[in-house]
């Protein structure tokens, strides 16, 4: 799996993630949540795929907290 979220095949709903939102990228401040809907089309992207979160965010995919079924990634 993709932990840096830059890879699309890496991310699909149900995974817990921590994303930058448009207003957030000049400090990078981290938004989590689930995803709900991804957003980009290519394969990969540079500066993270965009997804739409369950609570309706939408923003770029900086780290995979969590792969959905609870297990954490170590940090």
């Amino acid at each position: 799996m993709s932990e840096d979220g830059k890879k699309r095949a890496g991310i699909v709903p149900g995974l817990e993630v921590d994303i930058v939102l448009k207003q957030d990228q000049r400090t990078g401040k981290t938004t989590r949540g689930v995803v709900k809907d991804i957003l980009t089309k290519s394969p990969e992207h540079p500066h993270g795929i965009k997804v739409r979160l369950a609570d309706g965010q939408v923003g770029r995919v900086k780290r995979i907290v969590s792969d959905g079924s609870g297990k954490r990634d170590g940090g």
